[in-house]
């Protein structure tokens, strides 16, 4: 089943925080350099990539020198723009260290809910994705707001990776987070925990094994991650979670090779 996801054209890259910042809040360079080389190849040789990348306030952390996340949402969204164009600015110099162009994409949750800007959006991807070129996207941190009567947000880069592979059709998302994959139990606490290679369908049983929170430097959770593959089953297309430590993963998840979490519906690799 999984040779079939070599197949696939159009692939959105999810990179969590996790793996472009280290546990001591500095930027993980070599993680980042890895991931622009292997989404550079994969461009090479026809594929249509979309990265979603988190990491802006944990970017903006790093470079205004704090040891602990802001708690107001003034501060958060603040240090959000600094990190945000830092880390394009990262992005930029290690993309182009292998020719290839990028370009910024910011959305907003009403982005995607209206007729007119989704269809918008959808178009600019598409221009993109046919010149060549990779989008970059994340949520823009500096005006989300979530209010009762003016929700912006989309709640976490999981959500946002799974709409953006939905508006666009895309063949499969590859999730890259801090953990091998799902599993029956939270595997650094319990030694039983059992990895899932495949889910075919996202049950209460599954959802209550799993967990809640992010990481000091990012949102989400696993529960998160459940939520962004049920939408993705919804859309009849697949995904795969796995660790980001090592971005070259992404060549053997597409080789084929057992890793991580694939979830799809049973029909999903017809189409593909």
């Amino acid at each position: 089943m999984r040779k079939s996801l070599e197949k696939a054209q159009r692939i959105v890259i999810k990179i969590g925080t996790s793996s472009l910042i280290y546990p001591n809040g500095t930027i993980n360079l070599a993680g980042i350099d890895q991931l622009a080389f292997v989404l550079t190849d994969l461009a090479n040789r026809g594929k249509e990539i979309l990265l979603v990348s988190s990491g802006a306030i944990g970017v903006g952390m790093n470079k205004l020198g704090l040891k602990n996340r802001p708690t107001s949402i003034p501060e958060q969204q603040a240090v959000a723009a600094v990190g945000q164009a830092e880390l394009m600015n990262i992005y930029n110099h290690r993309f182009l260290t292998y020719s290839q162009i990028t370009a910024q994409i910011l959305l907003t949750r009403d982005i995607v809910e209206y007729p007119e800007s989704r269809k918008n959006v959808t178009n600019t991807l598409n221009q993109l994705l046919k010149k060549g070129i990779i989008p970059i996207i994340n949520e823009n941190d500096t005006v989300s707001v979530e209010e009762m009567d003016h929700q912006t947000k989309f709640g976490d880069n999981d959500q946002l990776s799974a709409i953006v592979a939905q508006i666009t059709a895309a063949d499969l998302l590859i999730m890259l987070s801090d953990i091998d994959g799902f599993y029956s139990a939270n595997p650094s606490v319990d030694q039983q925990a059992i990895l899932y290679h495949t889910v075919h369908e996202i049950t209460p049983e599954i959802c209550k094994q799993a967990g809640d929170k992010g990481s000091e430097f990012g949102t989400g959770g696993m529960i998160s991650k459940l939520s962004a593959a049920q939408r993705i089953l919804e859309a009849d297309s697949a995904m795969v979670l796995a660790n980001g430590e090592k971005p070259q993963v992404i060549f053997d998840i597409l080789a084929g090779a057992e890793i991580g979490t694939l979830f799809c519906n049973a029909n999903t690799f017809e189409r593909l």
